[in-house]
């Protein structure tokens, strides 16, 4: 197998990964806009935190494949995860909550969406 066929196949998967990634993501969102705490982990309670632990680290190494394989194809990294992450972690008594957090989300990615269909 070429050079070449072996960057096509791992961009394809590279593709698929992405997808998957924001089918996850967009599922854990509406989850939380329905009052399921812990994605963005502002509270820092452990029992919220394990309770949504599978899903956030299941987004993290599909986020770090997504990124091992963009780096081969020399790619930004995926700014989606990126920006997931830096979401993540303790924010100021003014901040909103977790669910108006996740629905701001959605409404952005649905804006995203939109925007890349026109």
């Amino acid at each position: 197998m070429s050079k070449a066929d072996r960057l096509d196949r791992l961009d394809s998967r590279r593709s698929a990964l992405e997808a998957d990634y924001k089918t996850m993501l967009l599922d854990a969102l509406r989850k939380a806009t329905a009052g399921k705490w812990g994605l963005f982990d502002h509270n820092g309670d452990r029992w919220t935190r394990a309770a949504i632990a599978p899903t956030v680290n299941e987004l993290k190494e599909i986020g770090q494949e997504i990124d091992r394989a963009r780096d081969i194809l020399f790619m930004p990294p995926f700014e989606l995860h990126q920006q997931f992450l830096a979401s993540r972690g303790p924010v100021g008594p003014q901040a909103v909550g977790e669910p108006k957090q996740a629905q701001a989300w959605l409404d952005r990615l649905a804006s995203a969406a939109d925007n890349n269909d026109s």
